[in-house]
């Protein structure tokens, strides 16, 4: 324990004197809460709609105003033709095409139903899905309103079968920021555990302060826990930093017991500082490090469910998520600070991150290579 206590106070001094360190640890929770929570977004706002107008009827010009009216879309311009409005969406002057035909309104009168036609740059398709959306909405608000008014006329009144009352849970504004948030403060702890920690032992292999280690009486395990302790305890802090700027920056709630959320990020830091410190055993310098962290982040970031739901993944995906620390983690963060769960709801997480902790410390110990 006296020998874990020495080395551990030798970490501390490193990591202190190296400036560069000690700036992340402080400006990057700042600097990723600021920019990156109000920035990743996929609420649509300000979608250019150009109108085509061949009916030039009093329920187009209805239509286009409910859809300028939107705080999703804004009418940018009004096409003479079918053709000038492809154009200008060709040119990327707008995103929506709204197209009236002649006779619109004379067929909503007459009852025989009319059609107009709505053309959506798809080339962003989770954007085009809920652009189309937004526009299907205000279409079906505006049929309604017509139906009844029809009823009105005719005298008679019409009571739908069944009323739907809406109540969000969990989220009740439906603010995307408290959705995202969570996620980002694991990609801030990911990129402080698993960037810093195997750059540093790679350093050391690089100025050769590690082989004057190699020939000490320290244990393998005494030395691959010191170089994960530090580290640790560095990514707790920027956690706890993270959380208080979302919550003064953002108002993020916090529904559910720190040390819930602390006992999740604490598996999984010991897990991933382990596969760091296990990849650093094969690197030789930090370059060939960071081209391999860099290959593991992306995979463990993208596919953790921090912009689409992991379960809308393929199977064979899931699967793989079983093994990936950064979508458990994801979820505990988001379970914990919105529902308010507790340790028995994010049980499965906590198993699966206990897992990954052990198998890949045991990996970095066994493969840190002694010489003494």
């Amino acid at each position: 324990m006296r020998t874990l206590l020495y080395l551990l106070r030798k970490e501390f001094s490193q990591i202190v004197r190296n400036r560069l360190i000690v700036r992340a640890i402080f400006i990057l929770p700042l600097l990723q809460m600021l920019v990156l929570v109000p920035a990743v977004t996929f609420e649509i706002k300000d979608v250019r709609i150009t109108i085509s107008d061949g009916d030039l009827s009093q329920s187009s010009r209805q239509i286009a105003s409910m859809l300028d009216g939107s705080e999703f879309f804004t009418v940018t311009g009004y096409a003479a033709s079918a053709n000038e409005a492809a154009a200008s969406m060709s040119k990327g002057e707008c995103d929506v095409i709204v197209s009236f035909l002649p006779g619109f309104e004379k067929n909503i009168i007459t009852g025989t139903g009319s059609v107009m036609q709505v053309t959506v740059n798809a080339i962003n398709a989770v954007s085009a899905q809920l652009t189309w959306a937004y526009i299907n909405a205000i279409i079906r608000d505006y049929s309604m309103a017509m139906a009844d008014e029809a009823q009105v006329v005719a005298g008679q009144t019409f009571s739908p079968p069944v009323k739907i009352s809406t109540r969000y849970w969990y989220n009740s504004s439906l603010d995307y920021k408290y959705y995202m948030l969570p996620g980002v403060l694991v990609i801030l702890v990911t990129a402080i555990g698993f960037l810093l920690s195997g750059l540093n032992m790679v350093r050391e292999k690089e100025t050769g302060t590690i082989e004057q280690m190699n020939v000490t009486p320290v244990r393998k395990y005494q030395f691959i826990m010191s170089k994960m302790i530090p580290f640790l305890i560095i990514g707790l802090i920027e956690l706890s930093l993270g959380l208080i700027i979302g919550r003064i920056a953002f108002g993020i709630p916090f529904e559910g017991s720190l040390f819930t959320m602390f006992l999740g990020a604490t598996l999984f830091l010991a897990g991933l500082l382990g596969l760091a410190l296990f990849i650093s055993s094969f690197s030789d310098t930090q370059q060939q490090y960071m081209f391999i962290a860099f290959f593991f982040t992306m995979i463990f970031i993208l596919m953790s469910g921090i912009f689409t739901p992991a379960e809308s993944m393929p199977a064979w995906a899931q699967n793989l998520n079983i093994a990936n620390p950064v979508a458990h983690l994801m979820k505990i963060n988001r379970m914990v600070m919105l529902k308010g769960s507790d340790i028995s709801d994010i049980t499965p997480e906590l198993k699966a991150l206990t897992v990954i902790a052990l198998l890949f410390t045991l990996l970095a110990v066994l493969s840190y290579r002694k010489r003494a």
